[in-house]
């Protein structure tokens, strides 16, 4: 957690340049699956941003949507049209790219590869579908990417939750201000790369130079680390990290367990994928840590040693944990949080053993209606 404290504070805060007009044909991809509730909102957020309107293209690809998505999509494509707006929308259907009886692992990724090759902007843009963006959003993107030079690099930007209600929804606010830290951190100290296909941005050149997700379509999850690791492999200096809260984009938390449940087993799934050994050597210290803790709990009544053990593993994690999340609330101006870092913590110990676990023994799980095995 030292490490990870001093290379978020080494990481140098990305600034716009003064003045910076761009000049960069950008394609935002929005894969979308059963978002009735949530679409509408994030394209308006896209279309009320800052960017030249004649500089962005926003495509969204229908991902065998059962709801009022495709309906909603198309309302505000007729209504850009006849507002003869500059903005490029454009809808997509998976279904209309896919043989009959083909069987897919990885939607989302194919929905992405889909619409990058029809894309004509030069940098891609991707987000979720149930994410908000704030005004200068693309700006702050293109702005970061050009600044690697070569064509422009890969732009892994933060991505925070927003309107809790439940100690859950806490409780993951907390956890991807972390996550965010730890992204940021192990990118400039270039041990670690990581990062959220709700923010990211990337050359459409690159993109078709690491081949894709060619090689990871076995994988329901992972669209994002997957591809910045090849770029990693081609070249560590072609990845930023845009360290201001001003390009966080916003989502809300899963509100109930279930959801939770699914939602983390399918991220826990790909880790054993991962080819950074880093990655997975971290993954697996932090997943030790959280077993030997509750290990410990279970045999305090039996063992007088483990109290004094059990004591010191917590004074010594919750210690460390909270001055990282604390510089990252700062930053974030999310001070709120700190008042669940007590139930945040513990809850993060249980998750981290019982996720982990399950991620290694089962596979299957089911997203937005879809089982995935």
């Amino acid at each position: 957690m030292l490490r990870y404290l001093f290379g978020w504070s080494k990481l140098p805060r990305w600034e716009m340049p003064a003045g910076f007009e761009p000049a960069t044909a950008v394609t935002v991809v929005i894969p979308a699956r059963n978002e009735a509730a949530n679409i509408a909102a994030c394209l308006q957020s896209i279309l009320q941003g800052s960017y030249p309107p004649a500089l962005l293209e926003i495509i969204v690809v229908n991902d065998h949507s059962e709801d009022a998505t495709v309906a909603i999509v198309q309302q505000i494509v007729e209504n850009a049209r006849n507002q003869t707006s500059l903005v490029q929308i454009r809808i997509l259907h998976l279904a209309d790219y896919l043989a009959p009886q083909t069987q897919v692992f990885a939607h989302k990724k194919k929905a992405l590869e889909i619409a990058i090759a029809q894309a004509t902007g030069d940098l891609i843009v991707t987000t979720d579908a149930d994410c908000i963006v704030p005004t200068g959003w693309l700006k702050w993107l293109v702005s970061c990417s050009l600044q690697q030079g070569d064509g422009g690099g890969l732009v892994c930007a933060p991505v925070a939750f927003y309107r809790e209600q439940n100690l859950l929804q806490y409780f993951q606010a907390l956890d991807f201000l972390g996550l965010m830290g730890i992204t940021g951190a192990g990118i400039h100290l270039g041990f670690q790369r990581m990062g959220n296909g709700a923010n990211l941005a990337y050359p459409r050149a690159l993109f078709a130079k690491v081949g894709g997700f060619a090689g990871n379509e076995n994988h329901a999850s992972g669209d994002d680390i997957f591809l910045i690791q090849k770029v990693a492999r081609l070249d560590p200096a072609r990845i930023l990290f845009l360290k201001n809260p001003q390009a966080t984009v916003l989502t809300e938390a899963k509100s109930d367990w279930r959801s939770f449940w699914q939602q983390r087993l399918r991220w826990g799934t790909k880790n054993a994928a991962l080819p950074e050994w880093q990655v997975k050597l971290i993954l697996a210290l932090v997943f030790c840590c959280c077993w030997s803790i509750l290990l410990l709990a279970l045999l305090l009544p039996f063992w007088y040693a483990a109290r004094w053990l059990f004591v010191f593993q917590i004074v010594v994690k919750a210690w460390f944990d909270f001055i990282f999340l604390r510089e990252m609330c700062r930053f974030f101006d999310r001070r709120d949080l700190l008042r669940w870092f007590v139930p945040s913590f513990l809850l993060h110990i249980v998750y981290i053993a019982g996720v982990g676990t399950a991620s290694i023994f089962f596979k299957k799980y089911t997203w937005k209606g879809r089982d995935v095995a």
